[in-house]
């Protein structure tokens, strides 16, 4: 699908529209049949509407030709957007809605008076360029609307080729802008993306046979084969590149705007002097960074980095014919570095907010090859993980930004910084992307200069920068032998804090769900524990917090509590003392259909005289944020009470594509034997794995609960009741009646 085939489906369309209005006898004086949206730019795909409109002079009755016109196109099958408008109305549509203002930009005459559709279009364009300081600012807070709600075309998993940041709508807008006369627009480049667009748009609609703009995840391999690519992944690329150059241009087109409308004086004011020298070679010239005429890139390999790091660092925009010129012309970087190129590198990192931007400049005019190559690994590469928002290369820039507002919280902001952007730079490949990562950060980190101190401790932030999370959230990070396994690792308080901020700013980075306040909360006490016994000392034992015991509980009843928490909710479960209630509480959550995140439990001996005996507490984080704390309380009375068979309803056989898994890893807790177990992930399997171990007369410490894919992975710590570890025979005997269990819940899927 290419140009002439869109001209010639419009000149098809339009010779519709002109034999239909010709039919009806349709005046040629006073009336117009006119094109409006695509179809006015010409840019009719397979399935698109025909946005038409009969438009009149205010003084002329359309007649029956308002209304006859458009059976011959309803019956040709075609799909219709119509309305009929006097030329008054067309203008005051036009100052009342921006949508309708940005359509009325692109009328393109079809059949009546010509006349009537150059005076319709002469208006529209001189009311949008009179009025244009006054409507841009609400123009763009509807891009910006629309964007966050849509995503952006180079990283969203399921792109919308039209709304998406960086799709068609963005290329109209930055038309529209340019029509303004206000600001200028790389117009070759941006006409080839949208053209490139467009090109995919009509492959899209032959392929789905439906008029959609979103590309499916299985849509993408037929679509690389019509583009005479290999694979899907090649289809990806191509389109992400050309939304992500699109949405460079917007970008910059927008804060040129910013620039235009900034009142006198004001920091992005374009009527300051025109050459502002801010650093050596480097100037500000209308809210850009640009060469100031004492520039000598052939003698100044720091040239293209410090002129990107003042950039980001006063969140301007570095111009893109500046970066597109160092890239011919500067000097290349020694090996190692100069000190002054690697303290540039990381204040462009440090900026924050300014960096996105800058970065995109950066890759949009090749820079980036000249001292980071290693960056095409992982360019629009999309991450195998749904947990993720982002395409890599756009997460690991995300990271770095959040990383930024951390650098006060460690002793080497600028190994945080680096490690950061190179935390992922070993994925694409088959090997597990931190223990392939580890060399090429070292090789990097090397060539920038750093000494042999500083090049290990990026190399080691990379290789576990997963490792706060995973053991945070699979084991118990109050036990001693959690910790010793950490302290294996990262040996040093120093590393611990910067790996704590990696991690923070790498989870907050992914997604919310990444960094949420259960989670958060999970690895800054393992981290704390770690950093006690990093520093000297030892981690507190944990205690178990005395809860205060309801009157309810006292008369030998049980009592539930809901907290809400980020994103979920804490569960409390108090109920005297027994083998069970553990198992008991999972199977009320289980049948809510809650999935439960971690739980921890204890017995509470009695606090004062009123209580008459052992309590048994159990606090469960879980993902569901609205509970009636009544309706799980009753629930449970009733499991306990017998009148309701929870694990019958539970352990029904359901097909599984995998066999459970149940291993004792021996030797990691000093207090507890360690029982994991693995398979698919269902509700009621945390109660499944307590109900049997209950059956053993096997208290449950704690679990830990975490989803890879489709498979739970969930981690108890067990005791005997009243003691500490299981022997190995006992040990043998719980992973033998979990195992049991959970096979009576597993049917062949044949």
């Amino acid at each position: 699908m290419t140009a002439p085939e869109r001209a010639a489906r419009t000149e098809a369309a339009d010779e519709l529209c002109r034999a239909a209005y010709e039919a009806c006898d349709g005046p040629e004086v006073g009336v117009a049949l006119v094109a409006v949206g695509g179809y006015g730019r010409s840019e009719l795909a397979p399935h698109s509407d025909l946005d038409v409109v009969l438009v009149h002079d205010a003084g002329i009755d359309p007649g029956a030709v308002a209304e006859k016109v458009w059976y011959p196109l309803w019956d040709s099958g075609s799909r219709l957007d119509h309305s009929v408008r006097s030329l008054p109305q067309m203008v005051a549509a036009a100052e009342d809605d921006l949508k309708v203002a940005l359509g009325l930009l692109d009328v393109r005459h079809l059949a009546g008076d010509p006349n009537l559709t150059l005076r319709l279009r002469t208006t529209m364009l001189a009311s949008w360029r009179r009025e244009a300081r006054d409507r841009l600012p609400a123009l763009r807070e509807l891009v910006h609307k629309r964007h966050e709600v849509v995503g952006e075309l180079a990283h969203v998993s399921v792109p919308d080729i039209k709304e998406a940041e960086g799709g068609l709508r963005d290329a109209t807008v930055l038309k529209a802008l340019e029509a303004t006369w206000l600001v200028d627009v790389s117009s070759p480049e941006l006409e080839r993306s949208r053209q490139s667009l467009l090109d995919f748009r009509d492959l899209l609609h032959a392929e789905t046979r439906r008029p959609t703009d979103r590309v499916a995840p299985e849509l993408w391999e037929v679509l690389a084969t019509h583009l005479g690519l290999h694979d899907a992944a090649a289809a990806q690329r191509h389109v992400r590149e050309i939304g992500r150059r699109v949405t460079h241009l917007s970008r910059l087109t927008w804060r040129r705007v910013a620039s235009v409308l900034a009142p006198p004086g004001s920091p992005r004011d374009a009527r300051r002097p025109a050459l502002e020298p801010i650093a050596p070679g480097v100037a500000l010239s209308r809210g850009e960074v640009v060469l100031d005429a004492r520039a000598r890139p052939e003698r100044d390999p720091v040239l293209l980095l410090r002129a990107a790091a003042e950039a980001a660092e006063r969140d301007v925009v570095l111009a893109p014919a500046t970066a597109a010129r160092l890239v011919r012309e500067c000097a290349p970087l020694p090996t190692p570095w100069p000190a002054e190129a690697r303290d540039a590198l990381v204040s462009l990192l440090a900026s924050g907010d300014g960096l996105l931007p800058v970065w995109e400049t950066l890759e949009e005019t090749g820079a980036l090859a000249g001292f980071l190559p290693e960056w095409e690994r992982i360019r629009l590469l999309p991450h195998a993980s749904a947990i993720h928002r982002f395409t890599v290369d756009r997460h690991v820039i995300e990271t770095c930004v959040e990383a930024s507002r951390l650098i006060r919280k460690v002793a080497r902001p600028d190994v945080l910084l680096v490690a950061a952007l190179l935390h992922d730079i070993g994925k694409g490949g088959l090997t597990e992307h931190s223990v392939a990562g580890e060399p090429v950060a070292r090789e990097i980190a090397r060539r920038m200069g750093f000494d042999d101190d500083a090049v290990d401790l990026v190399a080691l932030l990379v290789r576990w920068h997963l490792l706060l999370s995973e053991t945070a959230t699979s084991r118990d990070p109050d036990d001693p032998a959690t910790i010793d396994a950490l302290l294996d690792k990262v040996p040093s308080a120093e590393a611990l804090t910067l790996l704590l901020a990696l991690t923070e700013a790498d989870g907050r980075a992914a997604s919310a769900k990444a960094w949420s306040s259960w989670r958060a909360s999970l690895i800054t006490r393992l981290a704390t524990h770690a950093l006690a016994r990093a520093g000297g000392g030892e981690p507190p034992d944990e205690v178990d917090q005395a809860v205060p015991v309801p009157d309810v509980v006292r008369r030998g009843g049980s009592w539930v509590g809901v907290e809400p928490d980020d994103g979920g909710a804490r569960v409390t479960v108090v109920a005297p003392d027994r083998i069970g209630l553990l198992a008991d509480a999972a199977a009320v959550l289980a049948l809510q259909r809650v999935s439960v995140r971690s739980a921890r439990a204890w017995a509470q001996d009695p606090v004062d005289r009123q209580d008459t005996g052992p309590v048994g507490v159990s606090v469960w984080e879980v993902a569901e944020p609205d509970l009636d704390p009544a309706v799980l309380r009753e629930r449970l009375i009733a499991i306990s009470e017998g009148r309701l068979d929870a694990t019958g309803r539970l352990s029904r056989p359901a097909p599984s594509r995998l066999e459970p898994v149940v291993a004792v890893r021996y030797g990691e807790s000093r207090r507890a034997t360690v029982l994991e177990v693995r398979m698919d992930d269902r509700p009621g399997v945390v109660h499944l794995v307590c109900a049997a171990l209950a059956s053993c007369d096997i208290s449950v410490r704690s679990a830990h609960v975490s989803t890879v894919g489709p498979q739970a992975v969930d981690v108890f710590y067990l005791q005997e009741q009243g003691a500490g570890r299981l022997s190995d025979e006992r040990a043998a005997e719980a992973a033998h009646a979990v195992r049991d269990a959970l096979l009576g819940t597993v049917a062949d899927p044949a």
